[in-house]
């Protein structure tokens, strides 16, 4: 990984678990969490194109509890707003010899791109409606932490399909580990070139068939800014693939909750399911941060 990371697609599955493994001695202990040195004379550049709030302060964090030095660049607060290419924003960053890019860009490919131009080890966090590495290991790290094994798990996928790179990367990852896929949304955003990736597939669009016996429950957020217009008014939408308590009783006695967040009370999920025992909106939060530790020191330092 000493190019990068740029998704999950083209790791093997010893490539992620090996990953899923190091985050785990990330993760915090009794004491606080610990701030270490195996990154330290690094400088990472954190350079977002897209608003962000948990992906980007969670790679700030992981670099700066490993030692490494970080500079945080976004689209509005840098030469992009005077009409830059992102060719030359990313010459110049290069010229200053940072030893990784961390990247998030509305262009679907456009780290893959980079990293070819520039030669300089990328990490992806998240390119278009392409993929999400980072969100897809935490997501594992998350559901690994609650005791279930990858292999052969139920999760249920509900929500955007079509625009969700965080749905295309655990497609990829649970897939490796043999997991039951099922994805559901309504017909409009459900592409049918996904359930191509692996038999274990399946796509519907009633959400009660979906959730029926899972062991995980991922909703994904309508990502509007993606659309030129809404699908359907919010109350239509919550009414056919909002999660509520009910829904809960169909799947697993076990069963977690999950959501890459920002989530919409009332939109794609109740509060009563987000705040419940069953949920694990915020566990993921916390795994962000030793996985992208993980990540980093794998890139970094092989």
């Amino acid at each position: 990984m000493h190019d990068g990371l740029l998704g999950i697609e083209n790791l093997n599955r010893g490539d992620v678990q090996s990953i899923l493994d190091r985050a785990r001695d990330f993760q915090p202990r009794p004491g606080g969490p610990a701030k270490l040195d195996l990154l330290r004379g690094r400088m990472v550049v954190n350079l977002f194109f897209e608003a962000s709030t948990r992906t980007r302060t969670s790679f700030e964090i992981a670099a700066k509890r490993l030692g490494a030095d970080t500079i945080s660049i976004t689209a509005q607060g840098s030469s992009v707003s005077k009409g830059e290419s992102l060719v030359d924003t990313l010459n110049t960053l290069a010229a200053m010899r940072p030893d990784a890019i961390v990247m998030r860009h509305y262009a679907s490919g456009a780290p893959h791109f980079l990293q070819r131009y520039l030669g300089k080890p990328i990490i992806n966090a998240g390119d278009g409606t392409h993929e999400h590495p980072t969100q897809a290991l935490l997501d594992a790290r998350t559901i690994l932490d609650r005791g279930a094994s990858l292999e052969k798990l139920r999760v249920a996928i509900i929500g955007d399909i079509e625009h969700s790179r965080v749905a295309r990367s655990n497609v990829y990852l649970l897939s490796k580990f043999g997991a039951d896929i099922v994805l559901c949304g309504p017909a409009s955003l459900l592409p049918k070139e996904l359930k191509e990736i692996t038999p274990g597939i399946t796509l519907t669009t009633d959400m009660r068939e979906a959730i029926r016996d899972a062991d995980v429950i991922m909703m994904l957020r309508v990502q509007l800014e993606r659309q030129n217009d809404s699908p359907f008014p919010s109350d239509e939408y919550y009414s056919f693939y909002g999660l509520r308590l009910e829904h809960l009783e169909l799947a697993k006695p076990n069963v977690i909750v999950m959501h890459p967040g920002p989530i919409n009370r009332g939109r794609e999920i109740s509060s009563e399911v987000a705040d419940s025992q069953r949920s694990v909106i915020l566990n993921q939060v916390e795994n962000g941060i030793a996985v992208r530790m993980a990540v980093l020191e794998k890139v970094l330092c092989g």
